[in-house]
């Protein structure tokens, strides 16, 4: 049976990304490599958790792309808090124009363009 092993996002500048992805999910390179055209991250202290991996890309950002990551909070206040801290981190926000009538969730970029959203979970 397969699993999924890694969520691949494409970068542009390999260092940019890995400060923003370690830092907004406490992650660390795997065996503490950061190569200039591939790095997974693994979640700090070995705890278990899907890896990220970052592969330099040229290819343009989607405005509206079909796979993007959603990053749980676990209420409104949360929610809030962690939207700052990755804004504080180089993140950035989206005025996204397919939001509903009471979003539970904000829609950010990464350091790269690569959009993601930040999920209010005590709504779902």
């Amino acid at each position: 049976m397969l699993t999924i092993g890694s969520l691949v996002l494409g970068v542009s500048d390999m260092r940019r990304a890995v400060a923003f992805w370690t830092a907004a999910l406490d992650c660390v390179p795997r065996g503490g490599l950061v190569e200039d055209d591939w790095t997974v991250l693994v979640p700090a202290a070995g705890r278990g958790g899907v890896q990220l991996a970052l592969g330099l890309s040229e290819s343009p950002v989607q405005e509206h792309p079909r796979v993007h990551l959603d990053l749980y909070a676990g209420d409104a206040a949360d929610q809030a808090a962690e939207v700052e801290r990755l804004l504080a981190l180089g993140a950035e926000r989206v005025d996204w124009d397919r939001y509903p009538e009471d979003p539970d969730f904000v829609v950010l970029t990464d350091t790269e363009g690569n959009r993601f959203c930040v999920i209010d979970t005590s709504r779902s």
